[in-house]
């Protein structure tokens, strides 16, 4: 026999999702498209015929595809199940997504896997809440491709009018939130009609069927072709086995990788180049590609953690503390601003607040409400979202992976949404500034690196705020002395200090705004050039306020920033702060906490800690 050629086997897949309110024909659709398409297992159509006629019931398409026995006795699609279809053109991993309200989490989850979708609404009930809901997450997950199927068209008798008042009804609901289906379909999926064949039975339909409207969906680009993404899992090290590499671990959700790139870990703007790529039981591998977990070593042994996200020096991802999102909430409690919630994208875990709630969307009614200042359970909503520390992402158009995350309130996942684009925070200019000096900064033949491994620690700034008398210019300098006797090369700078040197001949209008700037400003170049010593700079002073710690921040990157903030317990702290004190009864306690929290940040091992 002739061998076959391997492109006989390399098929296209596509995943899609059927979304559609409760009881218009989500299941049964799936089931006629298995059956049709010759999708089935072997006997499994028949096997099941043979069950409803014991069971003395009607046969279903929908039973050939409902398996949970609640689902059976509710009558509903609970979960989000997946099966499997073909046609000449591709291979199809379909998404029956619940229809029902109380499952709209599942129907989220479903859908966010999902690259096209087909949008299902019953003839008879007509457009229905969720039918809006639906049409609405869709957009708000960026799935932009749509078919949309008017099911059940054998109980209105095939009717033209019903058909043609539903698509001008919905066509015009989508357009409303930017959704543009590339057709609707009148269907009968009990039946049959026009489903994968189409029928005599509506002669006035010229359009194709929902097989051939499927096929015409465009298959997204391979994810390996775009742009590298690899949000960072974890950092390994086997010191103990004598082995003194860094291994940073994770999944390559977009682009390709290969050993000798040039690489760059966001937001903190850390470069290096890919010296090896490593994993588990593998053998010597040069490169590797989306969908593959994966280990590298780095040229330059560099600090960089969960949370990183890694791409090349010419792609980079956005960066801010600010984005605009569309968010789905689901959370029992509305959302609202002023409360903290944590902001999960990849692998990055970091505390949010709602900036501005832009506007509130009623899925149902396409209502939408500019002033309502809180969002409530299957309520939609742009919102401004900020973060406590910048964080890379991308425009969930441009990469997914990077443009969707979860809110979590209370240990719950409460909502979901997508990254629409960016919001310039202040430190937006600046931080593309200090990008540009990293990228250019001249060094010398000792590398930061080097300097890290002499001394056993690695440099960054702890930055002090809170009111006067709270103790924190004490505590400061307590940490200063045990720093220093640990054998740890620090520094205290006090921004007065800076103030009194490199600013004098500021000193006199040292209040007004344009000239603080520039404090700041000077400042954070200052401690950046000690951090980049590799020291650990400890400062604290009143000259610089709460709102210019980002400043600070973004001026010493890549190395790290500290905050910590002293108030009293009854006082909120800041959506910067590291870690609050309250005020200061037990310096050397204190102190030991700020040793316990630099040890577990990786500032140092294990013997500076007493």
């Amino acid at each position: 026999m002739s061998a076959v050629p391997q492109a006989v086997y390399e098929r296209e897949q596509m995943n899609i999702v059927i979304v559609g309110h409760v009881d218009h024909g989500k299941s049964t659709l799936v089931g006629r498209l298995l059956a049709d398409t010759d999708s089935l297992f072997e006997g499994h159509e028949a096997k099941v015929r043979a069950i409803c006629e014991r069971q003395g019931k009607d046969f279903e398409y929908a039973f050939l595809l409902d398996a949970l026995a609640e689902e059976q006795e509710q009558g509903i699609t609970i979960d989000a199940a997946r099966c499997f279809f073909k046609t000449d053109k591709r291979d199809y991993i379909i998404i029956d997504a619940p229809g029902h309200i109380e499952f709209l989490k599942n129907m989220v989850t479903g859908a966010a896997r999902a690259e096209a979708a087909v949008l299902l609404i019953d003839a008879h009930e007509g457009v229905q809440e969720n039918s809006r809901r639906h049409g609405y997450l869709l957009s708000m997950l960026g799935v932009d491709q749509v078919i949309v199927a008017v099911n059940k068209m054998d109980l209105v008798d095939y009717d033209q009018a019903t058909f043609e008042r539903i698509e001008a009804e919905y066509r015009a609901f989508l357009s409303e939130i930017g959704v543009t289906p590339q057709c609707f379909v009148p269907i009968s999926a009990r039946e049959g009609d026009f489903v994968a064949n189409s029928t005599n039975r509506m002669p006035w339909y010229e359009g194709p069927t929902t097989l051939e409207a499927v096929d015409r969906f465009e298959k997204e680009p391979p994810k390996e072709n775009q742009v590298l993404r690899m949000p960072v899992q974890d950092v390994y090290r086997f010191n103990a086995r004598g082995d003194d590499r860094r291994i940073v671990a994770g999944r390559i959700e977009a682009g390709r990788l290969k050993v000798g790139d040039q690489v760059v870990f966001t937001p903190s703007n850390k470069t290096s180049t890919i010296a090896s790529l490593e994993g588990f039981n593998t053998g010597e591998n040069t490169s590797a590609y989306a969908g593959q977990s994966v280990g590298v070593t780095l040229t330059e042994q560099i600090y960089v953690r969960r949370g990183d996200l890694m791409s090349h020096l010419t792609d980079l991802p956005q960066v801010s503390t600010l984005l605009r999102a569309n968010v789905f909430w689901l959370g029992r409690e509305a959302m609202s601003p002023g409360k903290r919630y944590k902001l999960k994208l990849g692998t990055t875990a970091v505390e949010a607040v709602i900036e501005e709630i832009v506007h509130v969307l009623d899925a149902s009614e396409l209502n939408t409400d500019a002033v309502k200042q809180e969002v409530n359970r299957h309520d939609v909503a742009e919102l401004i979202i900020r973060t406590r520390n910048p964080i890379a992402f991308d425009r969930t158009q441009d990469v997914q992976h990077t443009g969707r995350f979860v809110i979590v309130d209370n240990y719950d996942i409460a909502g979901g949404g997508i990254v629409r684009e960016l919001v310039e925070d202040d430190s937006m200019a600046l931080r593309a500034e200090t990008r540009r000096r990293e990228f250019q900064w001249i060094k010398g033949l000792v590398t930061l690196a080097d300097r890290e491994a002499k001394r056993a620690h690695r440099g960054g700034l702890v930055l002090f705020s809170g009111d006067a008398g709270t103790g924190k210019a004490l505590l400061a300098r307590h940490l200063e002395k045990r720093l220093f006797d640990q054998n740890i090369a620090t520094y205290l700078l006090d921004g007065t200090n800076v103030l009194l040197g490199v600013d004098h001949d500021e000193l006199a209008v040292a209040e007004q705004e344009e000239t603080r700037e520039k404090l700041i400003r000077h400042y954070g170049e200052v401690a950046h050039l000690f951090v980049d010593a590799g020291m650990i700079v400890v400062s604290t002073t009143n000259t610089i306020g709460l709102a210019d710690h980002q400043t600070i921040a973004t001026l010493i990157a890549p190395a790290e920033m500290i905050s910590i903030h002293i108030c009293p317990h009854h006082s909120q702290a800041p959506l910067n702060t590291d870690l609050v004190l309250a005020e200061i009864d037990d310096v050397e306690g204190a102190v030991d906490q700020l040793m316990a929290l630099l040890h577990e940040r990786e500032f140092f091992g294990t013997d500076n800690v007493s």
